[in-house]
C-alpha cells in the first residue's frame, strides 16, 4: 500500500509541478507577446513618424521647386514683356515721327512790342518747310 500511496503521491507531484511550469510558461508567453505588441506598435508609429517626415520633405522640396519654377517663369514672361514694350516704344516713336512729317505741324512764337505784334512761324509739312516773319501794327492810340 505504501508503494502505492508513494506513487500516487509523486503522480500528484508530477501534477503539481507540470501545471507550475505550464502556468509560468504561459505567463512567460502572455508576457513575451505583450512585450512584442508593444515593441510592434513602438515600430509602427516609428515608422509613420519617418514616412511623415520623409512626406514632408518631399513636398517641401516640391513646393520649393513650384516656387523656383513660377519664378523664372514670371522673370521670363517680365523679360518679354519689357521687350515688347521696349518694341512698342520704338514703333510709336517711328510713328509720331512719321505722322509729324506727313500731317505737318506749325512752330512759331510772337513778341508784343509797343504797338506792335512781332510774328514768327515755322511751317512744316513733309519735306517742305515754310518761314512766316511779320511784323503786324496795332491800332493802339496812346
Amino acid at each position: 500500500m505504501m508503494m502505492e500511496e508513494q506513487k500516487a503521491a509523486v503522480f500528484i507531484q508530477a501534477w503539481w509541478r507540470g501545471t507550475l511550469v505550464r502556468r509560468t510558461l504561459l505567463h512567460t508567453a502572455l508576457r513575451a507577446w505583450i512585450i512584442q505588441r508593444w515593441w510592434k506598435q513602438k515600430l509602427v508609429k516609428l515608422q509613420e513618424k519617418r514616412r511623415r517626415t520623409s512626406l514632408e520633405c518631399y513636398a517641401r522640396q516640391e513646393w520649393a521647386a513650384v516656387k523656383l519654377q513660377s519664378w523664372f517663369r514670371m522673370w521670363c514672361i517680365r523679360l518679354r514683356y519689357c521687350r515688347l514694350l521696349h518694341a512698342v516704344r520704338i514703333i510709336q516713336v517711328y510713328w509720331r515721327w512719321h505722322s509729324c512729317h506727313t500731317r505737318g505741324f506749325i512752330q512759331g512764337r510772337y513778341d508784343l512790342k509797343e504797338n506792335q505784334l512781332n510774328l514768327q512761324l515755322e511751317i512744316s509739312l513733309g519735306s517742305q518747310a515754310c518761314s512766316v516773319q511779320q511784323y503786324i501794327p496795332l491800332p493802339i492810340q496812346e
